[in-house]
């Protein structure tokens, strides 16, 4: 698709722009670091994602739907569907796979150590939504690639789905307070601030819920639905035990975080489950 890039770009930079500035207006929490700290080692990690992608697939999941076009790749080749119902589709199955592999992540000791890098953040804003190790992104990305080839989804549905999980993606890490009744509704249609929010609890039980990105039903689903965190959320607190000093998330010590000897907490046994206690390790 002509210009993708470029669409891309403009549609980062407005909605980083605009839930930026609405941190500032209607803030949820009070930061715990300084923010041109943690937006130099988050938006360096951004950038580098970025370069990584560029350079190891040029054409990334776009190409591989036009290729699935041209050759008469995948499913949705082979169904005379209108061109409407396979965008919706595909978008919906996309927004599935990215949940189970948000799942995968957490599951699976070696790949939990790539998404601590996400989840070691101290605070949560925009600048959160973006920030994975290059590792996690380069597996994400073949893990896209694989099911854009096989089911055949169409181009436009390819670049409307990355397009709209960049911006969900930092409006839900959002630092945002919006009124109860606007998330009450809103939260039946996308993953709101606040529902994502519990996801980056440091209590393992509540970091194992709300894996949606986009669309919040497959966590109703699924069962890993949690509604709201056990301290509240002023009060609770962000990231993982073992990473609590800006000392451990430096740009360096993030890049280099998978490889290190903390593995942190990942177990799936807690999902759905209470709280910890206070005498709990959690």
């Amino acid at each position: 698709m002509d210009h993708e890039g470029l669409i891309r770009l403009t549609c980062f930079i407005v909605v980083f722009a605009l839930v930026a500035y609405a941190e500032t207006v209607v803030p949820r929490r009070a930061l715990t670091v300084a923010k041109p700290e943690r937006w130099f080692n988050n938006l360096a990690i951004i950038a580098l994602g970025s370069i990584v992608i560029k350079a190891l697939f040029p054409l990334a999941a776009t190409g591989v739907a036009v290729a699935a076009e041209t050759h008469n790749w995948g499913l949705f080749n082979q169904l005379q569907w209108p061109l409407w119902s396979r965008i919706m589709v595909s978008i919906l199955l996309l927004d599935l796979v990215i949940y189970l592999q948000h799942l995968m992540f957490h599951a699976v000791p070696l790949l939990w150590r790539l998404h601590m890098v996400h989840h070691a953040d101290l605070d949560l804003d925009v600048s959160s939504g973006l920030r994975f190790h290059p590792l996690e992104i380069v597996i994400s990305m073949l893990i896209k690639m694989t099911v854009v080839a096989a089911l055949g989804v169409p181009v436009l549905a390819v670049v409307l789905f990355e397009i709209t999980l960049n911006a969900t993606a930092m409006f839900n890490h959002g630092n945002l307070h919006l009124p109860q009744q606007v998330d009450g509704i809103l939260r039946w249609l996308t993953v709101t601030p606040d529902m994502h929010r519990v996801h980056h609890s440091v209590l393992i039980r509540e970091t194992n819920s709300n894996f949606g990105f986009n669309f919040p039903w497959w966590d109703r689903m699924f069962g890993t639905y949690r509604a709201q965190p056990a301290a509240g959320h002023t009060a609770m607190t962000i990231g993982i035990g073992p990473f609590r000093t800006t000392k451990q998330v430096t740009l360096l010590r993030l890049l280099i975080l998978p490889f290190g000897k903390e593995e942190g907490r990942y177990s799936l046994k807690h999902i759905g489950g209470d709280p910890p206690t206070p005498s709990d390790n959690d």
